[in-house]
């Protein structure tokens, strides 16, 4: 389906809780007719978010990014708790009400609210809860063993540090050199992106391996090789089962781990401190094992924040330290990283 996304972001659009907004944005192949932001409306996106690499007007209202040719209404952040801002939801009426499809990611379901159900029947809309699962997820087969395709999955010492982008940029590093990657996406940012994928955060504790293993077994059958998006962190205690669940779902060949190199801490409460790399990448890999070995081919960080040369230090002081490639896709290493983990897996490219 081609849309043309109007991405509100109203209050939200410089801070880390808009990273849907930011994640499509970035890497969507369909147009942007506008981001809501009434703080820097009037001003072009490319001037505000420039990491972003994207031009597309910012407004101030429902109405002004439908006549630039929405088609979409996309609710660009993650809140705590998955609410909708109280302020946005007279532009979500007015949305659903000129036939926009509204495209939710938080928790709180749009089905689930009357009101809005019935404007949506009344004007045609379409309402997608990006986050609702397929009501068919089975239990965990052990069928992800058996792919053709060579099966790769990110993995972090914390939420938040590139595990969907790094997956992305290798993803786009492969096919660059002749390989059929495909990314495969595992939340709400990836599923826009990607147009398919399972939130697993959604899904039932027990069925978590197995909406893993369906992601894997619905790929592409034409991909040689399957990036999938992490989740969580181990040292995450909220979001710990959905990693592990994961780790063991996809039984992946190779795992690339991802970090923030100025990270002592998980960023939210009860800020577990972080172990050494070596002690977190050897976990990872003890876990993985019970299953398939799976080896860190490679280690993606991200240097946000950081002064470029003190990042590009980080880098060699990590590559040095643990012996395994190291580099920062924020940065244009994707490549770099891409060779490391082909070599891994043995592959031509």
């Amino acid at each position: 389906m081609s849309r043309s996304w109007l991405v509100l972001a109203d209050g939200f659009l410089t801070q880390r809780n808009a990273k849907t907004a930011h994640g499509v944005l970035r890497y969507t192949q369909d147009d942007v007719a506008g981001v809501i932001d009434r703080e820097h409306a009037g001003k072009d996106l490319i001037e505000i978010l420039p990491e972003l690499g994207r031009k597309a007007p910012i407004v101030a209202s429902v109405s002004e990014g439908i006549a630039g040719g929405a088609t979409s209404l996309l609710l660009g952040v993650a809140t705590p708790g998955g609410w909708l801002p109280g302020h946005w939801r007279d532009w979500v009426k007015e949305a659903i009400e000129a036939g926009l499809e509204i495209v939710n990611g938080l928790h709180g379901f749009l089905r689930e609210d009357e009101d809005l159900v019935r404007l949506a029947e009344e004007s045609g809309a379409r309402l997608w809860d990006v986050r609702d699962p397929p009501g068919d997820i089975p239990l965990f087969s052990g069928k992800s063993l058996e792919v053709p395709q060579r099966t790769v999955l990110t993995v972090g010492s914390d939420c938040a540090v590139g595990k969907m982008t790094t997956a992305l940029e290798l993803a786009n590093a492969a096919r660059v050199k002749g390989v059929e990657a495909e990314f495969v996406a595992t939340g709400q940012t990836g599923i826009m992106i990607a147009g398919r994928g399972i939130a697993v955060d959604r899904v039932i504790s027990d069925f978590t391996s197995g909406a893993a293993e369906k992601v894997v077994l619905e790929s592409n059958p034409s991909s040689s090789v399957l990036l999938v998006e992490g989740q969580g962190s181990l040292w995450h205690p909220a979001y710990s089962g959905v990693t592990l669940g994961l780790l063991h779902g996809t039984a992946p060949e190779a795992l690339v781990f991802c970090h923030q190199p100025n990270r002592t801490q998980i960023e939210e409460p009860p800020f577990t401190r972080l172990p050494s790399l070596i002690e977190m990448i050897d976990t990872y890999e003890h876990l993985a094992r019970f299953l398939r070995p799976a080896k860190v081919a490679c280690i993606s960080i991200s240097t946000r924040g950081l002064d470029e040369d003190v990042g590009r230090w980080a880098s060699n002081e990590i590559e040095e330290t643990t012996g395994i490639p190291t580099g920062d896709v924020f940065h244009g290493d994707a490549p770099k990283l891409w060779a490391a983990l082909a070599e891994h897996l043995a592959l031509d490219a």
